[in-house]
C-alpha cells in the first residue's frame, strides 16, 4: 500500500535506505540506521512494470473441503487464545510452512470462522519467496497490486513500510486530519476482491505498529432486522481511482488502469454462510440507485457503525515471527498504528 524504500547502500557501520523513485517525488527515508533485516523484501517500484486487465477466474473456497474437526491444524500441541468472542485468535504450536494440504484447507475454514488469526513463532519469513507464494496459492490466485511496492521479480508481494520520516499514510489521507486511521478492506474495488491474506512481520518498532480489525459479520448482526432487510439487495460502487491518482501524483507506478466495480452491500460467506457488511471507508464510494445525499447519509452511518464498534474490534499486535491470516470479506482493518513497520502481504482473491 505504501511507496517506500527500494535500494540498499552499505558501509562498515550502517546502511542507508533510499527510494528507487526519489527522482519521481515519492516519499523517502534518508535516516541512517542499521537497515532492514530482510533487504530482499524492501519495496520495489518499477515504473515500466505493467499488468493486463485482471481476468475473472474460477474460484472455490478450499475451506469447503476441510474437515470441520481440523485434526491436521489444531493438533493436541496447539494452544489457542481467543481475543474476542467475534473475531481474532492467537495460535501457538503449529508451523504454517509445515502444514499438509488438508491442514491448509482447515486453515481456510478456521480463518473464515474466526476472521483473523495471529500465528506466533513462525518460520514463514525465512522459507523464501517461492515457498511463500506456493503456500498462498493453495487458497487461490494471487492478486497483484496496481500501485504498491512489491518485491523485485515477485509482483505477488505487497510490501508495507512506515517510520517517523516516511509516512505515506498522511499523503494518502491528507494532512488536515486529527488522526490517520482509515478502515478498509483490501482492493475491494476489484471484480474479485481479496479473500484470505497472509501478512508477516519483518521489522517492527519497540512500541506501536499494531493493526485494528473489525468484524463485518458482527457489525451486520448488530443492525435491527428491519434495517438488515433494507440493506439486502443493495449494491455499492467500489473504486480504485483515488489510489492510482495518488501514485501518479507522487511519480509512482501505475501497473494497471484503475477500475470500479459494484458489490453487494451484504455478502454471504460460501463456507460459514454468515452474512457480513461489505462496505469500507477506503474504497466504497456510492450506493447504486441512491441520490448522492441519500448514499452519503447511509454510508456515513455504516462507516461510523463499523468504526465505533469497539466491542467487535481487536487490536492485533506483532512479535518476531508473527503471521496474521485474515479473511478480507469478513474483517475490515485500519492502517498500522504509529511506529516502524515493514511487512509483506500475499493476497489470494475471494
Amino acid at each position: 500500500m505504501a511507496p517506500s524504500v527500494a535500494e540498499i547502500q552499505s558501509n562498515d557501520s550502517s546502511r542507508k535506505v533510499e527510494n528507487v523513485a526519489t527522482k519521481q517525488g515519492l516519499p523517502v527515508n534518508t535516516v541512517e540506521d542499521k537497515g532492514p533485516s530482510y533487504p530482499f523484501y524492501v519495496p520495489y517500484f518499477d515504473l515500466t512494470e505493467k499488468f493486463p486487465p485482471t481476468e475473472v477466474l474460477e474460484f472455490s473456497d478450499v475451506g469447503l473441503r476441510a474437515n470441520p474437526a481440523k485434526p491436521n491444524l489444531l493438533t493436541p500441541d496447539v494452544k489457542l487464545h481467543h481475543l474476542s468472542p467475534y473475531l481474532g485468535t492467537e495460535v501457538r504450536g503449529v508451523q504454517l510452512s509445515q502444514l499438509s494440504k488438508e491442514g491448509l484447507d482447515e486453515l481456510a475454514l478456521f480463518a473464515a470462522e474466526r476472521k483473523v488469526l495471529l500465528f506466533r513463532d513462525q518460520d514463514f519469513k525465512d522459507i523464501g519467496p517461492d515457498r511463500q507464494i506456493a503456500l498462498a496459492r493453495h487458497f487461490g490466485h494471487i492478486q497483484r497490486h496496481p500501485t504498491s511496492g512489491n518485491v523485485k521479480g515477485y509482483p505477488e508481494f505487497h510490501v508495507v513500510y512506515r517510520d517517523a520520516q516516511h509516512d505515506f499514510f498522511k499523503d494518502y489521507l491528507g494532512n488536515d486530519r486529527n488522526n490517520y486511521t482509515s478502515w478498509h478492506s483490501d482492493v475491494s474495488y476489484e471484480r474479485q476482491p481479496a479473500g484470505t491474506t497472509f501478512f508477516f512481520i519483518l521489522d517492527q518498532p519497540e512500541t506501536g505498529g499494531d493493526t485494528l480489525f473489525a468484524s463485518q459479520v458482527e457489525a451486520y448482526n448488530r443492525l435491527s432486522p428491519e434495517f438488515q432487510k433494507r440493506l439486502e439487495g443493495l449494491k455499492a460502487i467500489h473504486s480504485g481511482v483515488a489510489q492510482v491518482e495518488l501514485s501518479q501524483r507522487l511519480g509512482g507506478p501505475v501497473r494497471r488502469q484503475p477500475v470500479e466495480f459494484e458489490h453487494p452491500v451484504v455478502r454471504t460467506h460460501p463456507v460459514t454462510k454468515e452474512k457480513a457488511l461489505y462496505i469500507n471507508q477506503g474504497f466504497t464510494r456510492r450506493i447504486v440507485g441512491f441520490k448522492q445525499e441519500e448514499s452519503d447519509f447511509l454510508l456515513k452511518f455504516l462507516f461510523d457503525h463499523i468504526a465505533k464498534g469497539a466491542d467487535f474490534h481487536i487490536r492485533a499486535t506483532y512479535q518476531p515471527g508473527t503471521v496474521v491470516v485474515w479473511v478480507s470479506a469478513r474483517a475490515s482493518f485500519v492502517f498500522p498504528a504509529l511506529g516502524k513497520l515493514a511487512d509483506d502481504g500475499i493476497v489470494p482473491p475471494g
